[in-house]
């Protein structure tokens, strides 16, 4: 196995059983955390005496997140081996987690540059959180949350658009009833939107109110309405995280002292590529429940054949 490959498989492939895989991704959490408290407490008056220290410990976690964004963009040609080496560069550039990735380092050199904006740029900073993602997903029930998601995103885009449907139509309703009696505060229809919003969301700030009979009536109505579809994606995830749960425990994989599961990526050179998940030979407590390929979920049945950059989700009853 070549360097490139090896270095592919440390930082990409979260295993417990990899040493040099499982140090890193404990590696890079505790490089997250040293840099997310820096940005936390540069924003307290104790901080003052301290920035030197601070600017050290920020300017050495970002040149880790530089160089680990340069060697993913260095081994893409594993993850997308379907594409040419500029093409899947290119790819995991702009995928999300790509995205995330530059953004984590990006931002800090930018001032260099563009000393305008450097306030706009610290802002950026934030993104920062969404790396612990990308190993939390390796190892606990986080990716089946994921995969519930995938599985719904369907139903649950359509359920958003109805909210999104039943928004629009309460601020119309809301601005042709409260807009002659309070002109100041519904203006335009996107008065009546952001009324909506903070109803419907129960946001609740009461800087925008209906003070006409109608209104208020009609307010009860949209909000009684509301409380349900607002909650239907909630329904959604919740049901299809249940049924998947319940899967598992009447296939007696599961029981109610633990839950983990990992999420390997089959390297080129791995015994299962190739093989029929009914041909794996797993242990009692371990069961292929899903395999990911190229973004996209596939159901694991046993005429399944494995292929090399598969991730597979395997779950472990302790």
């Amino acid at each position: 196995m070549n360097a490139k490959k090896k270095i592919f498989n440390i930082i990409q492939i979260g295993s417990r059983s990899d040493v040099p895989s499982y140090a890193f991704d404990i590696g890079i959490v505790i490089v997250i955390l040293v840099n997310l408290f820096v940005t936390f407490f540069s924003t307290f008056d104790q901080a003052k005496g301290y920035e030197s220290i601070l600017d050290a410990a920020e300017l050495v976690t970002v040149i880790i997140f530089a160089v680990e964004y340069i060697l993913r963009v260095w081994t893409s040609q594993y993850l997308y081996p379907e594409k040419s080496k500029a093409k899947a560069a290119l790819s995991f550039a702009l995928s999300a987690s790509g995205l995330i990735d530059l953004f984590s380092f990006l931002p800090y050199f930018l001032p260099v540059f563009f000393p305008a904006g450097a306030v706009a740029f610290r802002m950026f900073r934030v993104i920062r959180i969404f790396k612990l993602f990308r190993v939390n997903a390796q190892y606990d029930a986080f990716n089946v949350i994921v995969d519930v998601i995938k599985e719904k995103k369907n139903q649950l885009i359509s359920s958003m658009c109805i909210v999104m449907i039943f928004m629009l139509a309460a601020s119309m309703c809301m601005y042709s009833v409260e807009h002659e009696a309070q002109p100041e505060q519904f203006q335009n229809a996107f008065s009546g939107l952001w009324w909506s919003a903070s109803t419907l969301l129960t946001i609740g700030y009461g800087d925008v109110y209906p003070i006409t009979t109608v209104g208020k009536m009609l307010a009860i109505l949209i909000s009684f309405l509301g409380v349900g579809l607002v909650a239907i994606p909630t329904g959604i995830i919740s049901a299809a995280f249940v049924d998947r749960y319940s899967h598992l425990k009447e296939g007696g994989m599961i029981d109610d002292k633990a839950i983990n599961f990992v999420t390997p990526t089959l390297s080129s050179d791995h015994p299962w590529v190739g093989m029929k998940v009914g041909e794996v030979i797993l242990p009692p407590s371990m069961e292929i429940i899903n395999i990911f390929r190229n973004g996209k979920a596939i159901d694991p049945k046993d005429n399944s054949r494995l292929k090399e950059n598969d991730e597979l989700v395997i779950f472990l009853r302790r």
